[in-house]
């Protein structure tokens, strides 16, 4: 992210420059250098003085000129920086003045019996931010929430909570630093709306950054021929698993669609005369409705689990709960325990698996990329793009489930699954 800025005074001297996350980072005094600020031109300022960086925001109301400090970098990022500064702008542009709002939210605070606690502050912050987000995902938010954080701090109130209260809390996720990282995260976002509300003056989480040394990210790999062949045979083999976690798994890879859009698959989306399964538009990552063109043996597949649980909603439901869907722990967990050669494949990678497969037998990247529900890059071309590439979808959809049971009926040799 680039904004233009103008260097502060040196010598007399004013410099052009772009702000950058790396030129605030080199921003400090020489010796004899007075304190000087870095500007966006758009009210916005850090003032970057001997032992600290301070966001402020200038801004005129009533003719008069005002100023408020947002906070310190790093504990207040630039992107945030600019947030808060966007909605200062917003309030001066209808009358209200940010400091002296800032300046009755304190002595509100101070009349106050008792200031809000973090637990009561966290739980507006579900309702109120993460409203939109999937139920899933708040759930386990809130999960983080009760088994990490509210048993720490969650009975103080919300401005009394320090970066040595976060530290000491997070230092017990030491051990599992990836979800210490999540909480840490979510934590910096509670804490920055609480900025935003000027209830709180600093991020707390945000000074924690770099607590947890995490793993390097292992991208979802793709299976080459041989493996893929490897992985149908694997899943014929699960004896133990229901044969609807099985049937989801196949279905996964011959329609190329992502893992929850297939367990929340409902049979009212299901057209067995047209050969197509729809899913609607507030399932779909673009939240815009896919039609997934279904090949012979994924028809094959639903008639057969029609059989089994077509009296239910779901196409693949919960072997405890018929009423709910599988969920989504079950079908990596059965990913987790095939054992041919690949012990990392992870439900996401069949969608890259059937890509580059499609793609190394020279289908066209458009239709792949119709066949992931990719964004569209030119959305005037989009809806007769859907119906010209109708054929060529279905047609890929075939190929890819004639490639797999040709892959998995050849006489290959069986990875070796005890090589290191």
């Amino acid at each position: 992210m680039n904004f233009p800025v103008t260097f502060g005074s040196r010598g007399g001297q004013v410099a052009q420059a772009l702000l950058k996350v790396t030129a605030i980072n080199n921003a400090r005094l020489k010796d004899g250098e007075q304190p000087y600020k870095l500007n966006d031109g758009d009210g916005l300022f850090l003032y970057v003085q001997r032992r600290a960086k301070t966001w402020l925001f200038q801004y005129r109301i009533g003719g008069k000129r005002g100023e408020i400090t947002i906070g310190r970098f790093p504990e207040i990022s630039l992107a945030e920086a600019c947030e808060q500064s966007q909605r200062f702008r917003t309030m001066v542009a209808h009358g209200e003045n940010p400091a002296q709002s800032k300046r009755e939210a304190k002595r509100a605070a101070r009349a106050a019996p008792q200031s809000e606690t973090f637990k009561a502050f966290s739980l507006a912050w579900l309702d109120e931010k993460m409203s939109t987000k999937s139920e899933t995902y708040r759930n386990q938010l809130r999960s983080f929430l009760e088994r990490f954080v509210w048993d720490a701090i969650g009975a103080m109130p919300l401005p009394d909570v320090k970066s040595l209260h976060v530290r000491d809390m997070l230092e017990a996720l030491r051990d599992i630093p990836i979800t210490g990282e999540k909480v840490r995260l979510m934590l910096q976002q509670i804490f920055q709306y609480g900025n935003i509300k000027l209830l709180i003056e600093t991020n707390p989480a945000a000074s924690m950054r770099g607590l947890f040394e995490l793993p390097q990210t292992e991208h979802h790999r793709h299976l080459n021929e041989r493996e893929l062949g490897a992985f149908w045979r694997a899943l014929g083999r699960q004896h133990n698993a229901h044969p609807t976690t099985i049937a989801a798994a196949r279905f996964l890879m011959l329609t190329m669609t992502r893992k929850n859009e297939v367990l929340r698959a409902k049979w009212s989306e299901v057209d067995f005369g047209a050969k197509s399964w729809t899913i609607p538009a507030e399932r779909m990552k673009m939240r815009r409705a896919h039609v997934v063109y279904l090949s012979t043996q994924a028809i094959e597949l639903l008639q057969d689990q029609h059989a089994l649980t077509g009296r239910y909603e779901y196409v693949f439901p919960s072997a405890f709960n018929p009423r709910a869907p599988v969920a989504e722990a079950t079908l990596n967990h059965l990913f987790g325990r095939l054992d041919f050669g690949v012990p990392e494949f992870a439900p996401h990678g069949t969608r890259s698996t059937a890509a580059t497969l499609l793609g190394e037998y020279g289908y066209d990247e458009k239709v792949i990329d119709l066949l992931l529900a990719h964004k569209e890059k030119n959305k005037t071309k989009g809806a007769y793009q859907h119906q010209e590439h109708a054929g060529k979808r279905r047609e890929a959809l075939q190929f890819l489930a004639d490639t797999v049971d040709r892959l998995a009926a050849s006489n290959v040799v069986e990875l070796d699954v005890t090589a290191a």
